[in-house]
């Protein structure tokens, strides 16, 4: 297989591993390189999870589906984060949730297995590999805790509010930014009515706390 060494090479995975050293060490774990169209699902729901996955370029949502068929998007995974870590890591490796390519993806995928493990020739590279793994872990689970200081909020006002503070601090404190949801991914994210939502985004806009265009906002 072909591997994007350039794009191989700026993932935090292999941070600190020089690029003449990154395909002795992708061969060694056993990696491999995926596409998806937009709208193309990666993995779903009730899927045996084996790999972890790191996005290269595009954008996935992880989404959860109830019995009436209404869809949250629980997490937003875009270039350099992982998904699916969560249950390639379980003792019951059976994803509850379902990972969507909301944009033309390509993601590099991971045995789980073979990068927990050293491998049998002892890659000197194998041990930072799997510290870098645990942070991108710690990050992950830093976006999952402001999910939930999103949807805790009591109003929709308040998570809207929420989730634009963490944009601006996600983009250096930058009062105008583009956010990477449409409105109904948006409505999705948050758990909330898509009418609700431009309804309340109007009226903030009317009261000059916030403006927009499509999906650039900026803090007024």
């Amino acid at each position: 297989m072909n591997y994007n060494i350039k794009a191989i090479k700026k993932l935090d995975l292999f941070a600190g591993i020089k690029e003449t050293d990154l395909e002795g060490i992708i061969s060694c774990i056993g990696c491999q390189i995926k596409n998806f169209s937009k709208g193309q699902f990666i993995l779903l729901e009730s899927d045996e999870v084996k790999w972890i996955h790191i996005v290269l370029s595009g954008t996935v949502h992880t989404l959860k589906q109830d019995i009436w068929g209404n869809e949250t998007i629980l997490s937003v995974s875009k270039e350099n984060q992982l998904f699916g870590e969560t249950f390639a890591g379980s003792n019951n490796p059976v994803s509850s949730v379902s990972f969507y390519a909301a944009r033309n993806t390509e993601v590099l995928s991971v045995p789980f297995h073979r990068i927990m493990h050293t491998c049998t020739l002892s890659c000197v590279f194998h041990h930072r590999v799997i510290e870098n793994m645990v942070s991108l872990i710690a990050d992950k689970n830093k976006q999952l805790m402001e999910k939930l200081a999103i949807i805790s909020q009591k109003t929709l006002r308040k998570k809207i509010l929420t989730y634009l503070s963490l944009q601006i601090q996600q983009n250096n404190g930058k009062n105008k930014f583009t956010i990477p949801l449409g409105r109904l991914e948006l409505a999705n994210y948050l758990n909330v009515d898509r009418s609700a939502l431009t309804r309340e985004l109007n009226n903030m806009k009317k009261e000059g706390i916030i403006d927009y265009s499509k999906n650039t906002f900026k803090i007024i």
